[in-house]
């Protein structure tokens, strides 16, 4: 789904297009920005300034035009849909969202919205993931996750990267859910935003493991291609070209 079906489903949603409808564009010249999605009961910005710095990942490696303040919103629909990605992060377990925001997610996911998910605890099935897993099976009943495969679009939307990065490297695969071939959640264990945090001091927060600064290198990269596959979703699925365009311009990572 495209994102003129996306304003399309907005406008007969009864909001408002004057909320920045060109903000989810990717060549207009509004700048892009993102939003962290809230919740109560648990910890929903585990890594702060994280998500900052993931923006200025994407603004120093790419054309795109960037708004490095993050909102942080509850979820209602208005908020929603003034920002291409939203962010749910988190460390530990949380309350059930409320059913108004479980509804705003589901339309907003299927009429072209993204949703990425960060777990910073440490575990491919810890409280946090089990408390997400349990969201999104109410927002998309039909629709479980299921394993990201590595030919997916996210993989080289920018940079060629063959499988999720972040702080630890404990599993080898995103989770996802789709809408047909467009995934409109995406789900990391590894911890990515703890790879990009900073401390007040300009230094690394966190230390990487297990593959040091090359590892935090490739998260890097990977954030650029999350945030630039939110932005133009499929319109790089074909990818015969890309290879040696990285090659010459030396993007690629081997």
């Amino acid at each position: 789904m495209n994102r003129r079906t996306f304003l399309q489903l907005l406008g007969t949603a009864g909001l408002s297009l004057t909320i920045a409808p060109r903000a989810l564009a990717l060549d207009d010249q509004h700048r892009v920005g993102l939003a962290r999605l809230r919740y109560r009961g648990g910890n929903d910005n585990p890594r702060p300034g994280a998500l900052r710095r993931m923006l200025q990942e994407v603004g120093r490696h790419t054309s795109v035009e960037v708004n490095p303040e993050v909102a942080a919103i509850w979820g209602e629909r208005e908020e929603l849909f003034l920002h291409p990605m939203i962010v749910l992060a988190g460390d530990r377990a949380f309350e059930p969202l409320s059913e108004d925001v479980i509804e705003n997610l589901r339309l907003y996911l299927s009429s072209g919205g993204f949703l990425y998910v960060d777990s910073a605890e440490g575990l491919t099935d810890g409280p946090f993931m089990a408390s997400v897993r349990r969201d999104l099976q109410r927002v998309f009943p039909d629709r479980p996750l299921r394993t990201v495969p590595r030919e997916h679009t996210v993989h080289k939307s920018f940079y060629l990267i063959d499988r999720p990065m972040g702080r630890l490297d404990i599993a080898g695969n995103f989770e996802g859910i789709f809408d047909e071939e467009r995934a409109c959640v995406l789900v990391n264990a590894n911890d990515l935003l703890g790879a990009l945090a900073r401390d007040a001091f300009g230094g690394w927060e966190h230390q990487v493991s297990p593959g040091g600064d090359r590892q935090r290198d490739m998260a890097q990269r990977l954030a650029v291609n999350i945030v630039l596959y939110a932005l133009t979703i499929d319109y790089k699925a074909d990818q015969v070209h890309i290879p040696f365009i990285l090659r010459r311009r030396r993007w690629r990572v081997d």
